[in-house]
């Protein structure tokens, strides 16, 4: 016979119990399913906005449209293609918007002030785009400091030194050499106009997608995001993923920046620096998590799809942008509370 007393039965005997019944009823599957699928809950989000803003305004399922909606996709999608590797991390980047612009002024400028190739010019502004990763990533890893503070000020920071280096002044895309501005030309497809700025996003998704998913680097960002002392335990270099991680969000924004070029037919100071709350929306709204170690590039995808979506239906509703924003906000705050209760499905 057992000499064990009820006193030494595990406390979380019950929790257990409550645990197995959530997760056999058909909402803890539903949960378990979202758990291992992320994509799944921000797709069926972008159903249901097409369907609702198509039977409130028939502008809105026509091919110029369709083609505004993918134009406009295009920049806020790469730099949540960016931030998605932040936030993997556990971590989040507030100066996306920022070294975006500061890459493209630097690109302008470079190649019609000082007469640089092109082509230099594009790699100067991949420079900068490594550098501010890599600026970063030192502060996140070295001093160990929170990225939410690390970013907020090196927003400022990238802000201030984008006017001094621009003076404030914008480049004309009918300035620049045809190759800064190639990312703005359009092909038709079924109707709808994509910009080759479309296409470039498109494969830098597929890249990152397989990298994340096929290799042994992709599989240490998840693991430095779920449990970063439990990957040093592992033998997984913390640091050194994480320093990658922010150079690899750096030059996704310096194409981004080129992107952005062709998208406005221009380089200003002044254009895109307020994308980074659109570019969290769009990974959070996409199913990677806040809190790290979960998610999907093509849930960040379907997030900045939805943020298009809602931005363009809600503009040919008529709502001021002040209610745009504020939906936006809104599904933010949805999005995060679905994002905590999935996280209660064990993996």
């Amino acid at each position: 016979m057992s000499n064990r007393t009820a006193s030494e039965v595990p406390a979380s005997t019950p929790d257990l119990a409550e645990e197995f019944l959530d997760r056999t009823s058909p909402l803890g599957r539903v949960r378990g399913v979202l758990h291992r699928h992320p994509a799944i809950s921000p797709g069926i989000v972008l159903v249901i906005a097409v369907i609702v803003f198509g039977s409130l305004n028939d502008r809105f399922l026509e091919p110029s449209n369709l083609s505004l909606v993918t134009q406009q996709v295009a920049v806020v999608g790469t730099l949540a293609l960016a931030q998605t590797l932040i936030i993997l991390t556990a971590g989040i980047d507030l100066s996306v918007g920022a070294v975006m612009v500061l890459s493209s002024m630097v690109i302008a400028q470079t190649t019609v002030n000082n007469g640089l190739p092109p082509l230099a010019g594009l790699g100067l502004g991949l420079a900068v785009g490594l550098a501010s990763g890599a600026a970063n990533g030192f502060l996140v890893t070295r001093l160990k400091l929170p990225p939410f503070i690390v970013t907020l000020g090196s927003l400022n920071v990238f802000l201030a030194l984008t006017l001094l280096y621009s003076g404030g002044t914008t480049v004309r895309g009918g300035d620049m050499p045809s190759q800064l501005t190639l990312t703005g030309e359009t092909f038709a497809l079924g109707g709808v106009n994509i910009t080759v700025g479309v296409v470039m996003m498109l494969v830098l998704y597929v890249a990152v997608a397989l990298i994340l998913h096929g290799t042994a680097w992709g599989r240490h960002v998840y693991a430095v995001g779920d449990d970063p002392e439990a990957a040093r335990l592992a033998g997984i270099r913390v640091g050194k993923v994480l320093t990658s991680v922010y150079l690899a969000s750096g030059a996704i924004l310096a194409v981004a920046a080129w992107i952005q070029i062709g998208r406005s037919n221009a380089a200003s100071p002044n254009i895109g620096v307020d994308l980074n709350l659109d570019s969290i929306t769009a990974v959070v709204i996409g199913g990677t998590s806040l809190f790290g170690g979960r998610g999907a590039v093509w849930g960040t995808l379907l997030g900045a799809l939805i943020v298009g979506v809602f931005r363009n239906g809600l503009s040919l509703a008529g709502l001021d942008v002040l209610w745009q924003t504020f939906a936006v906000g809104v599904l933010i705050i949805a999005a995060v509370s679905v994002d905590q209760w999935i996280r209660k499905a064990r993996k």
